[in-house]
C-alpha cells in the first residue's frame, strides 16, 4: 500500500505540473512572493495544507491526510476544496447568447434559465481553447467559470471577439467576479449539510441548476455541479465571506467533510473520467476526439455558426481519426505520454493521464488512440520507462457518477 501511495502523489504531483506547464505557457518556477493567494491561503496554512504553486497561485495540494484518504473520504463523507484560483464572469446584455455561440459548441439559446451545461471555446481549426460550465442566469447574463491556467488567454479570446461584435451594433458587457472566491463542496454528505446553512430547498434544485440564493447569511451563486464524479455544489461566494463559509460547513458536518487539496481533487476527476485540459484537451484536439460530441446540440450541429465549426461537424459525419478512451494497466501506473501500442508493437496513441485509483485500488488511465482501437475490451500494450505493460480499453467512468437527477 505504501508502494502505492507512494505512486500516487508522485504520479498526481507529476499530471498537475504537466497540465499547469502547458496552459501557463512554461513559466519559470515562481517563488512565493510572486505566487497569487486566495483568501482562504492562512486558512489553508493553519489546517496542515501543503501549498505548492499552480496556474500562478499558491494552493493546498493536500493536508495532513493522504491523497488517497482523502479521495475516499470524498466518495463515502465529502470534500470542501478552495477552487478560488479559477475565473467566473458573468456576460450580459440583450444580445449575448448571440455572441457566446459564436465562441462555444454548446446550445446556449436552448438552455432553460437557471441551468447549464458543459461546454468548449473552440479556436478556427476546431480545438479547444478551454472547457467551461456555462449557466443561463436569465437570457440576458450568463454565468461562466474557465479554468485557473487559462483565464489570461480565455479573457483575451472573449475579449477581442467582444469588440469586434460590439463594433457592429451588438448588446454584450461582461464582469470578472474577483470579488468572489468559490468553493466546491461535493460527496453524499454536500447537500444535508449545505442545507443547514441555506432556507432554499435544495432537494428541488438538480444536476446543473443555479441558483442566486443566501446561504450562512451571503449572497451565493450556487450551481449544482463539480469535478469529482459526486453529488456537490459550486458556491460562489463573497470574498469576505469565504472564511466564515468554509469554517461553518466544516463544523456542521461535524469532521467527517474535510478540506481537500489538489491532488484528490485530481485523482477524484480521473476516476470520473474527465478531462484535466493542459492533458487531455488542448489547442489541436477537437471537442469531437475528447469525446465531447454530446455537448453539442442538435441545433448547433445543424447550424454550425461557432469557431471551427466545419471541422468539428465534419469530424461528426465522418468520425474522428482518433479518440479519448479509458485503460485499465498492470505494472506501475501510466504517465502522461506514455506511449500506447497494438499487439503487434504498433504505435497506436498516447497516454494523457493516468494513476493509482485511490477507490478501486488499481491503474488507471486515458489517453487518445487511433480510431478502430477504441472499443471496450482492445488489448493493448503501454510502455513505461522503456518497458512495456499489458493494458486494456475500457469505458469511463471508472466509478460511477452520482450527479442528482430527477
Amino acid at each position: 500500500m505504501r508502494g502505492g501511495l507512494w505512486q500516487l502523489g508522485k504520479s498526481i504531483t507529476r499530471r498537475l505540473g504537466q497540465a499547469d506547464k502547458k496552459t501557463i505557457g512554461r513559466r519559470c518556477f515562481a517563488s512565493d512572493a510572486d505566487l497569487k493567494k486566495t483568501v482562504l491561503y492562512d486558512f489553508h496554512v493553519v489546517n496542515g495544507g501543503k501549498m505548492v504553486p499552480f496556474a500562478g497561485w499558491s494552493m493546498p495540494i493536500q493536508y495532513k491526510d493522504s491523497i488517497m484518504d482523502s479521495t475516499v473520504n470524498c466518495r463515502e463523507n465529502g470534500s470542501l476544496f478552495d477552487v478560488s484560483h479559477m475565473c467566473g464572469l458573468s456576460l450580459k446584455g440583450k444580445d449575448t447568447i448571440l455572441f457566446l455561440e459564436k465562441l462555444v459548441i454548446g446550445d446556449v439559446a436552448g438552455l432553460a434559465p437557471g441551468t447549464g451545461t458543459l461546454t468548449v471555446f473552440t479556436n478556427e481549426k476546431g480545438g479547444a481553447i478551454d472547457d467551461s460550465v456555462v449557466t443561463k442566469v436569465t437570457n440576458d447574463h450568463i454565468y461562466l467559470v474557465v479554468n485557473a491556467g487559462c483565464r489570461d488567454k480565455d479573457l483575451a479570446h472573449i475579449e477581442e471577439h467582444m469588440k469586434a461584435f460590439k463594433s457592429k451594433g451588438g448588446d454584450v458587457s461582461w464582469h470578472i467576479h474577483d470579488e468572489r472566491s468559490l468553493l466546491a463542496l461535493q460527496g453524499p454528505l454536500a447537500a444535508p449539510v449545505l442545507q443547514y446553512l441555506t432556507k432554499d430547498d435544495l432537494s428541488k434544485m438538480y444536476f446543473g441548476e443555479f441558483r442566486v440564493l443566501d446561504i450562512n447569511g451571503a449572497p451565493c451563486f450556487l450551481t449544482r455541479t463539480g469535478y469529482t464524479g459526486e453529488d456537490g455544489f459550486e458556491i460562489s461566494v463573497p470574498s469576505e465571506n469565504a472564511v466564515d463559509l468554509a469554517k461553518t460547513i466544516l463544523k456542521k458536518s461535524e469532521g467527517k467533510i474535510r478540506l481537500t487539496g489538489l491532488g484528490a481533487r485530481d485523482s477524484l476527476r480521473l476516476e470520473a473520467g474527465l478531462c484535466l485540459y493542459g492533458n487531455d484537451m488542448e489547442q489541436h484536439i477537437t471537442p469531437v476526439e475528447a469525446g465531447l460530441t454530446w455537448a453539442i446540440g442538435k441545433r448547433r450541429r445543424a447550424e454550425g455558426g461557432f469557431l471551427g465549426a466545419e471541422v468539428i461537424l465534419k469530424q461528426i459525419e465522418e468520425g474522428p481519426k482518433i479518440r479519448r478512451v479509458g485503460f485499465f494497466s498492470s505494472g506501475p501506473p501510466p504517465r502522461s505520454h506514455s506511449e500506447i501500442q497494438d499487439s503487434n508493437g504498433q504505435n497506436i496513441g498516447e497516454i494523457t493521464s493516468g494513476g493509482f485509483s485511490p477507490c478501486l485500488k488499481k491503474n488507471i488511465a486515458m489517453g487518445y488512440v487511433k480510431s478502430g482501437n477504441h472499443k471496450a475490451g482492445t488489448n493493448v500494450k503501454i510502455v513505461i520507462r522503456g518497458k512495456s505493460y499489458d493494458g486494456a480499453v475500457t469505458k469511463m467512468p471508472f466509478v460511477p457518477t452520482k450527479y442528482y437527477k430527477p
